[in-house]
């Protein structure tokens, strides 16, 4: 069973970020570890606690969702259907707090599309995100914003 990953980012005062090993599990399942395997991707949730993210579940692929080697289209509805539905289970407290796909390649790096999506999230939501990219050499990429601008990144390798 995989540990849950704690990363500070080199702001301290910016809060922390915790993805437990059950989300990061189901990402690991998703790598693009062959040539055949479709990018992939989902949601994340869990609970804001001030300006720290704690990811408790990670959407898997729908069936509504496409991906290709080098794409991945999420369908918007079968994802907020699974984020409503936490939302209510749990009072209004589990929360959006952002995204994950795959990248075919050992350390990834957000697209430029990548980086145009996640600005359109953070207009549309005055609050902190995470946006997550598996690479298949077991490295994890990790944009944590507020508003327009990507404030901070970095590789995590486990």
């Amino acid at each position: 069973m995989r540990s849950p990953l704690v990363w500070q980012g080199p702001i301290p005062s910016a809060g922390r970020l915790l993805i437990e090993a059950e989300p990061l599990e189901l990402m690991d399942r998703h790598w693009q570890d062959s040539v055949g395997k479709p990018e992939s991707g989902g949601i994340l949730l869990g609970y804001r606690r001030g300006d720290h993210l704690h990811v408790t579940i990670a959407s898997a692929p729908q069936k509504a969702d496409r991906g290709w080697r080098y794409q991945f289209v999420r369908s918007a509805r079968h994802h907020q259907e699974i984020a409503l539905r936490h939302w209510h289970a749990s009072d209004q407290k589990i929360d959006y707090l952002g995204e994950w796909h795959t990248h075919p390649e050992c350390q990834p790096n957000p697209s430029a599309t990548d980086l145009s999506e996640w600005r359109k999230i953070c207009r549309q939501r005055e609050a902190r995100m995470v946006f997550v990219i598996m690479g298949w050499g077991g490295e994890l990429w990790t944009g944590v914003s507020r508003g327009v601008i990507v404030e901070r990144c970095t590789e995590i390798s486990f």
